[in-house]
Parts: structure tokens; C-alpha cells; sequence
């Protein structure tokens, strides 16, 4: 089965800079698929051209077996975006919102009218369909804003950072609703600074950076490869301990006042680390995305 997105040494330069650096990737029919990456990594940059707002600058770039470059309209009729701004007509309702935008698809008035009560109802906004857009609370626009993605019923969804914002109830709501459309099977493409989200939606993920790929697995797969099972968090740590990491050479991070172990599930190793170097805090836990995320791109801040 041919994927639904192929990407190879994809460039895109703004000026003398390149935001998007020469990337290879593919996304299968029916995977659900991560871009993660700190602020100014290129994954927006990669999205955008993906449904056609931006024109690459360079490599390869087909969406069904479609050259972006020569095909970007059919291309754009069958996928939906839910973009990261809230991008909704404040002056329509609820309903008004997913009628008109129906429109740029032509989409006939009465089967629009009936997917757009389906969409309320799948996501839970019936009750609020002669609402104004204000009106709303940002979870409710949300899920509004992915209810519009939607209504072309696309064969691909795209998704930029869906729960940004979002209280920990809300965007537990959007996760639900995008697992469901996952095992439609629809194909979905997301943007994320959330590990969380990653780790319980993502079938595979890239991590970006500076605009080339650095990882590229399932989250499993890349927590194992680049983080061990476990993690041992030690404040304090002391000269002996930092020796002991080096002569048994332990996966870690060192932050100074804390240190980071990365380690395998060995009772006897995690005993000896208890027993002999958790003189102040000590933190035993299963290593996470999270982990990986921060090992490959650094913890400085991006501004």
C-alpha cells in the first residue's frame, strides 16, 4: 500500500537560512504520525508546505502519490487542517462555522448541513450550535476548530499543536476524540510539545531540530534506544557517584545539582545506587519521551 506522505530531503530557505534542512520521511495510510521538536525547529515550516500554504525550496514533496508543486489543489481537497491559532469567524455561530467553510468544497448545502450535525455531535458542541465563537471556552473552540477540519471528510488530518493551551480536562476530551478517529483509520499527521500526547497517540514520531530529523521510531522504540527502561533522578550527587557512573558506564545526564541515570531494570544495580549514593533525594521512575526529547535536543531554552 503506497504511503499517504512522502517526504525526501525536503528544503526550505528563508533568505540564507534553512528552516527546514534537507528531511526524509513517510507517513503509511492509517498511521498516526508525530513532528515534535522545541520552538523554531521547523516542524510548522514542514506542515505548512505539506498541505500547500508554502512552497518548498527544495527535494521531493507528494502527498497520494501527488507532487505538491503540480497537484497542490486535488492534494488540498482531501486533507483537513486544524491549525494551531484559533482561526474561527467570530461574527458566525457554531453552526455557521462549519456550513460556510463547507463551501470551499463544494460541498452540497444539505449534506454539509448533515455532516456538520454529526461533527457537533461527535464532538460534543450540539448543545452550544447557535452559540457565538466568543462564547465558547477554549477547549469548546478547539474541538471546534478540529469539527471544521473535518467536514471535507479529508483522508488526511493535520494537526498543529491541537491541545496548546488547553486545561489538562480539555485536552484529555481532544485525546479521546483523536484516538476514536484513529481507529477509523484515518491517516494524521500532529505537531506537539507534548510528550504525554505523543507517547498515547503517536504510532511513530520524528524529532526535528534545527531543521534536519534526529530521531525516528515509535515512541517505545525511541524511550528504549535513547533513554533505557528506567531512570534514577539523584539531587546531590557526589564525586564517588559521578565515578561510579563513569567506571560502569550508566547512560546519564549531568545537571550539576542533579544527575540523571539511565539504566536497565537490574534489581542489584538499582540497590547498589539506593544503598550507597541516595544519601538526599532519589527518584526511581520508567524512563519517558520526555527523556528522549530532552537527551536529543538539549534543555536551554528556545525563546
Amino acid at each position: 500500500m503506497p504511503n499517504v506522505i512522502e517526504v525526501q530531503d525536503l528544503l526550505k530557505r528563508f533568505d540564507r537560512v534553512a528552516a527546514v534542512n534537507g528531511i526524509s520521511f513517510s507517513v503509511a495510510k492509517g498511521e498516526f504520525f508525530g513532528l515534535l521538536g522545541p520552538n523554531g525547529a521547523g516542524k510548522t515550516t514542514t506542515i505548512r508546505m505539506l498541505y500547500g500554504f508554502s512552497p518548498p525550496t527544495g527535494g521531493s514533496l507528494k502527498v497520494f502519490g501527488l507532487d505538491i508543486k503540480t497537484h497542490w489543489r486535488p492534494i488540498k481537497s482531501r486533507i483537513g487542517v486544524c491549525h494551531q491559532e484559533n482561526t474561527l469567524d467570530p461574527d458566525l455561530t457554531v453552526e455557521q462555522n462549519l456550513h460556510v467553510y463547507a463551501r470551499y468544497f463544494s460541498i452540497p448545502k444539505k449534506e454539509a448541513a448533515e455532516h456538520a450535525r454529526e461533527l457537533l455531535d461527535f464532538f460534543a458542541l450540539t448543545h452550544k450550535k447557535e452559540a457565538k465563537v466568543m462564547e465558547l471556552s477554549g477547549g469548546m473552540a478547539r474541538r471546534l476548530i478540529l469539527a471544521r477540519a473535518l467536514i471535507n471528510r479529508p483522508d488526511l488530518l493535520i494537526l498543529d499543536e491541537p491541545t496548546t493551551g488547553l486545561d489538562p480536562q480539555s485536552r484529555h476530551q481532544v485525546w479521546d476524540k483523536l484516538a476514536t478517529l484513529k481507529a477509523t483509520g484515518l491517516t494524521i499527521l500532529m505537531t506537539t510539545h507534548y510528550m504525554e500526547e505523543a507517547s498515547r497517540l503517536c504510532d511513530r514520531l520524528v524529532i526535528i531540530d534545527h531543521g534536519r530529523i534526529l530521531v525516528d521510531g515509535s515512541p517505545a522504540e525511541l524511550i528504549a534506544r535513547h533513554a533505557g527502561s528506567s531512570a534514577i533522578e539523584i539531587e546531590g550527587p557526589d564525586q564517588a557517584l559521578r565515578d561510579y557512573v563513569k567506571e560502569n558506564r550508566i547512560e546519564h545526564d549531568d545537571l550539576g545539582g542533579r544527575l540523571i541515570l539511565y539504566v536497565p531494570e537490574e534489581v542489584e544495580l538499582h540497590n547498589t545506587i539506593r544503598d550507597r549514593f541516595c544519601t538526599e533525594k532519589c527518584i526511581f521512575r520508567n524512563s519517558t519521551l520526555e527523556d528522549v526529547f530532552l537527551r536529543m535536543t538539549g534543555r536551554e531554552l528556545r525563546e
